[in-house]
């Protein structure tokens, strides 16, 4: 992918707290109007990553360029085409919810042309715009914000855990909304360890470890490099399989077996199967959290 296409574009960053490596050669490129999922447990750099895009914190090296320029130097204008949802939102307490709201959209400028947008999102997420921010739970300060960011005309969106304490139904309508949003052509950076959300939205894809990336890749890309679950249930017993080295943990119940088979032998196990005599087969492709527990099942740095 060119750089120079780019919406984000960061190579060999390392960033470090005293004697805390907080990211460790980090490179990551999104896409124009792609939404890019960012996986990984707290602790793992993606927070510190939003940061240094955000131009609030310099990296110790390696460069970052959104929309060819450099965050750090540039923040104030590139702040006109991003808007940020963080995954823990503090309010004004004395203003309501709609006069936040309608701050931040005078600040930019946009409150004209987007109250239409503004008075459907705040529809859409339910909320009570007359109330002060003081007595509105989590999830309502993150609506505030969600909307906020989503009602201003912005090319970028930086979504740092933007669901945090919403609850299933507005989940639903968030993820509805983001859809829109990539039809419109803007790009997300959607940052989150909700491995549900991030696989129904993003068209690709970075699991970070220790301030790495070590996956990236569309999903289908990546579940090519993992295994593949098989349920069957066999006239014979599955023992011709026991011994190959891309078939792991068979267990057997009768004549029915579970076991995973690495990507790229599935043809040859399937070849064999039908020489057992096999009465069903259901296959499962691999989930994120499998994708994940490959970098996450040893030890995780905190």
């Amino acid at each position: 992918m060119s750089n120079q296409n780019s919406v984000i574009s960061a190579h060999n960053v390392v960033k470090t707290f005293g004697a805390v490596r907080a990211l460790d050669d980090l490179s990551l490129e999104i896409a124009p109007g792609e939404v890019h999922g960012f996986l990984g447990p707290n602790g793992s750099g993606k927070s510190t990553t939003m940061r240094i895009l955000l131009g609030l914190m310099r990296q110790d090296s390696g460069t970052v360029r959104i929309f060819n320029r450099d965050p750090w130097h540039d923040a104030v204008a590139l702040h006109r085409r991003l808007a940020y949802v963080p995954g823990d939102v503090e309010l004004w307490p004395n203003l309501t919810g709609g006069e936040v709201i309608d701050m931040f959209l005078r600040l930019r400028g946009q409150y004209a042309h987007t109250r239409t947008r503004r008075n459907e999102l705040v529809e859409r997420f339910d909320l009570d715009p007359r109330k002060k921010t003081r007595t509105y739970s989590k999830g309502n300060r993150q609506k505030v914000a969600l909307i906020s960011a989503l009602a201003s005309d912005v090319d970028l969106l930086l979504l740092d855990e933007p669901t945090s304490g919403l609850d299933p139904l507005m989940e639903a309508e968030f993820q509805e909304i983001i859809k829109e949003e990539r039809l419109k052509g803007r790009s997300v950076l959607l940052s989150s360890h909700i491995l549900a959300q991030v696989e129904a939205l993003s068209d690709r894809l970075s699991i970070i470890r220790a301030g790495r990336v070590v996956e990236s890749g569309t999903l289908a890309e990546l579940r090519h490099m993992t295994r593949t679950t098989f349920e069957v249930e066999t006239t014979h017993s599955v023992e011709a399989l026991v011994g190959l080295s891309y078939v792991h943990n068979i267990r057997t119940s009768g004549a029915r077996s579970l076991f995973e088979v690495d990507a790229e032998h599935i043809q040859d196990v399937m070849a064999r199967l039908t020489r057992l005599q096999t009465q069903s087969i259901v296959a499962h492709p691999p989930t994120l959290e499998q994708l994940l527990m490959r970098h996450y099942s040893h030890e995780v740095p905190s």
